[in-house]
């Protein structure tokens, strides 16, 4: 098997969050569902974004130079789906759905997602197949629900813990 195939498969069992990550500006706006996102620092508050440089997004987000990553909850099952291109719904339907609001910047931000996290392009790095996108986060929101994750080629939800009432 080749490696390309074993890593794929590998990376299947790495349980990941589902992001919607999103650019609107004068290039257009777009959005596609991604895994692959991830912390790099706090200071400056810095994500990672990695996405496909055969991706119709790809270039938009370069020429828009900014990015909202969407953290979905459990109940953005369908919408993940359709960023992901599982449903054929059109990208400007895509942001007709409920939930949907713009910034100052034109770039879509989930009103109800876990987290949003917006920003601008701070670098790009090409590395093989894909572009990563380096992210300095200027807005934060964060909200409480269960969380979607991908793993093992499957939309899954994880039960956000519940605090627990204090005792007096």
């Amino acid at each position: 098997m080749p490696i390309q195939q074993q890593f794929r498969d590998a990376m299947s069992n790495l349980a990941a969050a589902v992001n919607v990550v999103t650019s609107g500006g004068e290039a257009g706006t777009v959005g596609l569902t991604a895994t692959a996102v991830c912390s790099v620092t706090d200071s400056p508050a810095t994500v990672l974004v990695c996405v496909n440089r055969n991706s119709a997004s790809n270039q938009i987000f370069k020429d828009n130079g900014r990015i909202c990553v969407n953290v979905c909850a459990a109940e953005h099952k369908e919408m993940s789906m359709h960023f992901a291109g599982m449903t054929g719904m059109a990208m400007e339907d895509r942001f007709q759905l409920p939930g949907w609001e713009f910034n100052q910047h034109g770039v879509p931000i989930l009103t109800d997602s876990l987290a949003t996290l917006e920003g601008k392009i701070a670098s790009v790095s090409e590395v093989g197949t894909h572009s990563v996108f380096f992210v300095e986060v200027e807005s934060i929101t964060t909200t409480e629900s269960d969380a979607l994750v991908y793993f093992s080629r499957e939309f899954k939800s994880v039960e956000a813990t519940r605090k627990m009432p204090e005792v007096a």
